[in-house]
């Protein structure tokens, strides 16, 4: 495969196809179904209309081959200086390591200059590769990101309650149990 420069551009709702075909093919997820579709063009369109998102496309012959989401944010609930924040970089497995992901990157530096932000941060999907990449580049571990649906973290959490709130009673009555020994002994 000969290399060419990337060109990088804005995502458009017309790209939907192609991006949830980079999705399945990165993921291995397989959501390439017309609800999907119309739920990732209304999706890319929201994006366009929003000063502070993008979703850069690189494109090679002839086609959408790697992708990252970009937004402008705070770092944290009490800190009003504005943060970049990068997700879901994916690049099509035949076009790793020629530039695309650098490409992308250097793209988002640029927006982050015009918007004055200073620092950025990075979300993987926990792919080594991915992780690999952005570590080669410098950027550092500072927490980790986890999910689960509604559903399921209700559950667990009800499941956690019953489990500690039996332990927490039986605490208590130990703790009580020895303050009474102590008390006796003092006497």
């Amino acid at each position: 495969m000969s290399r060419q420069a990337p060109q990088i551009r804005d995502a458009v709702p017309e790209d939907a196809a192609e991006l949830l075909d980079l999705w399945s093919s990165s993921v291995r997820s397989g959501v390439a179904t017309m609800r999907a579709q119309e739920d990732a063009e209304r999706a890319l369109a929201g994006l366009a209309a929003d000063p502070d998102q993008r979703l850069l496309v690189a494109e090679a012959d002839g086609g959408i081959v790697a992708a990252m989401k970009l937004s402008r944010g705070q770092i944290s609930p009490l800190v009003l200086e504005s943060v970049m924040h990068t997700s879901f970089l994916l690049v099509r497995p035949k076009y790793r390591r020629h530039g695309y992901g650098h490409a992308l990157l250097d793209a988002a530096l640029s927006w982050a200059e015009e918007k004055d932000i200073n620092d950025v941060t990075v979300i993987t999907d926990g792919n080594r590769e991915t992780n690999r990449f952005f570590a080669r580049l410098g950027l550092a571990t500072v927490g980790t990101l986890r999910h689960s649906s509604v559903v399921g973290l209700r559950k667990k959490l009800a499941s956690e309650r019953r489990h500690h709130g039996g332990n927490r009673h039986l605490v208590e009555v130990l703790a009580q149990r020895r303050s009474m020994r102590r008390r006796q002994t003092s006497v």
